[in-house]
């Protein structure tokens, strides 16, 4: 297998055609740098074009599956989101599926990554919430796109428009997550799911993967853009660096509060 792109916070291991992808920050929730994206974004096409890999697992390390993009970074004017190439870059096409392990919450930029998933199974541990609104900056990897089709629009438009999180049993009762499971049998039940796939004939999957990705892009195609254009010009014009790490420790004291009063 042709060597992979590397970072150290997001290891990959290829056992028997099944690549694992761990993010591996949990000293920053798991938040993405955009080091981290370009190698994300750089290893996904690598696996897809692996003869060797037929299924892709993203996870992450506990307590959190991903906050995101590194707002501490963002708030101090390090990362210019309209300028910035990994950041804006959007989610490269695949024909191998990847399936979603949620270990802990997946907020913001990293509900994007689990959406960015064929299916997920989540930890009892898993919660899923959209900040963009709370944070003051719009959605760009397809997330106004994919979230809908996986909740529907109402569902959508409540989490995208209070920033409440759904626990893990409710996302599967909205069709987010497709299995909840104890948290300490994520892997084990992620892994059998990806042997599952292997068990299939692998060329069919590859056709019914494709078909499904051009049925859901056959007629909302232009939401991607429309995404794309709004978003990128709301942060371009409107955005304030000065108040993102602000924001961001009153999202943590709220996501705080809430757990608290369940």
């Amino acid at each position: 297998m042709t060597d992979l792109p590397h970072h150290p916070n997001l290891p990959i291991v290829v056992d028997d055609a099944v690549a694992t992808i761990t993010i591996d920050r949990p000293d920053a929730r798991n938040s993405l740098t955009p080091e981290m994206i370009d190698t994300l974004f750089a290893a996904i096409p690598a696996l897809d074009a692996a003869d060797d890999v037929a299924v892709i697992i993203l996870t992450a390390v506990d307590p959190v599956f991903c906050a995101g993009l590194d707002l501490h970074a963002l708030g101090s004017g390090a990362i210019d989101i309209a300028s910035n190439t990994a950041v804006g870059n959007q989610w490269p096409v695949r024909r191998t599926p990847m399936v979603g392990a949620i270990n802990g919450a997946a907020i913001t930029g990293g509900l994007e990554l689990a959406l960015q998933c064929d299916f997920l199974v989540a930890s009892e541990r898993a919660k899923f919430g959209d900040t963009h609104t709370r944070v003051g900056i719009l959605p760009w990897w397809g997330l106004s796109h994919l979230l809908p089709r996986a909740v529907g629009f109402r569902t959508a438009r409540m989490m995208s428009m209070t920033g409440n999180f759904l626990d893990a049993h409710a996302a599967q009762r909205a069709g987010l997550v497709a299995e909840v499971v104890p948290h300490d049998q994520l892997m084990d039940r992620a892994d059998q799911l990806a042997r599952d796939v292997l068990s299939n004939d692998l060329a069919g999957v590859s056709a019914m993967l494709d078909l499904y990705q051009a049925i859901e892009r056959s007629d909302p195609e232009a939401w991607r853009d429309v995404e794309r254009e709004k978003g990128m010009a709301w942060q371009s014009e409107g955005f304030d660096h000065t108040e993102i790490s602000r924001r961001l420790d009153a999202i943590m004291a709220r996501g705080r509060a809430q757990k608290e009063s369940r």
